[in-house]
């Protein structure tokens, strides 16, 4: 009798701003009891169902660091998975912000330029485009 399989959950959709400011980018500190706790990553979150990704950028680039309407270009995609999950990564430069980003939900933020950022300790599913992004700022 063969084995019952678990069905793959489907892919969490993650909108990220890559936000660049004079050769730096902005950076959060996961909260260490959260999910990747204690590691940096880019700004952003789920992508609500039928929500568009730019508008789930915007959204979660204001609830996050109060930063207002980020327009961005899409950089990079990536799907990962990771033990627990499958997250569809969808990064964008973004615009510097005329506002100073505020940290909403009590992480850390940081402005880092790529030397910094390839040392930092990221999420395994942002190595690629951490790499690209270093390309643009060096």
């Amino acid at each position: 009798m063969p084995k019952p399989t678990t069905p793959i959950p489907r892919p969490v959709d993650i909108a990220v701003g890559i936000l660049v400011r004079d050769g730096r980018v902005l950076v959060a500190r996961r909260p260490d009891d959260a999910h990747l706790g204690g590691t940096w990553e880019f700004p952003g979150g789920k992508v609500r169902p039928g929500e568009p990704l730019e508008a789930a950028l915007e959204r979660e680039l204001e609830e996050e660091i109060g930063v207002g309407a980020a327009r961005g270009r899409l950089l990079h995609r990536e799907e990962f998975r990771y033990p627990d999950r499958t997250v569809r990564l969808h990064f964008f430069i973004c615009e510097p912000p005329s506002e100073e980003p505020v940290a909403a939900e009590d992480q850390e933020l940081r402005w880092v330029a790529s030397e910094e950022l390839r040392e930092l300790e990221t999420p395994a599913g942002n190595a690629r485009v951490i790499e690209l992004v270093c390309e643009q700022l060096d």
